[in-house]
């Protein structure tokens, strides 16, 4: 819900940073890879109650995310580049909710397991939506900058991140966060399944 406003905030000095890179030779794929380990020091962090320090590594993770994309429009974006950053991303979120069913598996892990199957909604409604808009030639208006299509919901990358950095920040009520997010992304794989459905049934 709130990606096509945060994209415009963090485009331009995103787009810098890529245009640094891109003249000294890093491709859009180191960036993906390494911001993916960097990202995974998360679990670690997390199951041994590092909670700031987690926060900073999902900050960082994401940063490289947005210059990827950047780096990647600087030349000639690539779907194998598209592919591996959206792969990639998945395996980070549900790294996060690992970490914290670790943390605390007596108190931690029913919620983080809800969390999981919620991600299964919202994961599976958006990538299948973009196999079957690729096959018909639909674009997305609202983000066109993206490697495939793009399908919003109440629970985007935005909110995903800000749920991220606020278990970490409030790490004690993790449950309700986790509980209260689950809720959202369920919301938004129903709005996906029903307007996924119904808009690919008008462009038969």
């Amino acid at each position: 819900m709130l990606d096509r406003w945060s994209l415009k905030v963090i485009a331009p000095p995103l787009k810098k940073v890529a245009g640094v890179l891109h003249r000294r030779g890093v491709s859009a794929n180191q960036v993906t890879i390494t911001g993916f380990f960097i990202g995974l020091c998360v679990i670690p962090l997390l199951a041994s109650h590092y909670y700031y320090l987690a926060a900073l590594v999902i900050l960082c993770n994401r940063i490289f995310d947005g210059i990827d994309g950047a780096l990647a429009r600087e030349g000639q974006p690539t779907d194998s580049g598209a592919y591996l950053d959206i792969v990639l991303d998945f395996i980070f979120y549900a790294a996060v909710v690992f970490g914290f069913a670790l943390a605390n598996p007596e108190q931690n892990a029913l919620a983080a397991a809800a969390l999981l199957f919620a991600f299964m909604g919202t994961g599976s409604s958006f990538l299948a939506f973009a196999i079957m808009a690729e096959r018909r030639g639909i674009t997305s208006m609202a983000y066109p900058n993206k490697g495939f299509y793009y399908l919003g919901g109440l629970a985007e990358g935005t909110e995903t991140v800000l749920l991220l950095i606020a278990c970490c920040l409030f790490y004690a009520h993790f449950t309700w966060i986790a509980y209260f997010f689950a809720a959202i992304c369920w919301a938004t794989t129903l709005t996906r399944v029903v307007g996924g459905y119904y808009s690919l049934r008008k462009s038969q």
